[in-house]
């Protein structure tokens, strides 16, 4: 008896984890690009990010001498924000609005409010520490993210692609 309770155990286990990695998909609704770029600690621009958790930084077409796809999604722009998350962790999202894309095809270039990203036409505020996740308005997908590598002296940020 205990056997088939553990295959359906598994089997439950295994049909949520599928149902999660949907989920998951259906949140991606701003379409992927070439992203990977290097900010380095060493420029001045980005002195901030490096020594203050809590700041974040607006990459965007004019640093295209970072590497690619600085502009992000539409050349709306990447954020890049200091966690202070376990010593120095950082976040990096699109900053397109997920919910003007998803409901009317805008391409809406979010602005930064300390901790928050808020979208000009919707009103959405989401929390950068949270990975993006909408705290108020209408949204109900997080911002797209990217990965981002800490290497003691830069950061890097690319996606899957």
């Amino acid at each position: 008896m205990s056997v088939s309770k553990l295959k359906i155990f598994f089997i439950f286990t295994a049909s949520l984890m599928l149902t999660m990695s949907c989920d998951r998909e259906k949140n991606e609704v701003i379409p992927d690009i070439t992203v990977d770029f290097v900010i380095g600690f060493s420029d001045p621009e980005f002195f901030d990010l490096y020594y203050s958790p809590g700041t974040s930084v607006l990459i965007g077409a004019s640093h295209r001498h970072l590497g690619l796809g600085t502009g992000g999604f539409d050349n709306n722009g990447i954020i890049v924000y200091n966690t202070g998350l376990q010593g120095f962790e950082y976040s990096a999202y699109d900053r397109t609005c997920p919910h003007c894309y998803a409901t009317d095809g805008a391409s809406v270039a979010v602005n930064l409010d300390g901790v928050y990203a808020v979208c000009p036409e919707c009103s959405t505020n989401y929390a950068l520490g949270a990975s993006g996740l909408p705290q108020s308005g209408p949204g109900q997908y997080y911002l797209k993210n990217y990965q981002t590598g800490y290497t003691g002296t830069s950061v890097r940020v690319w996606n899957k692609k």
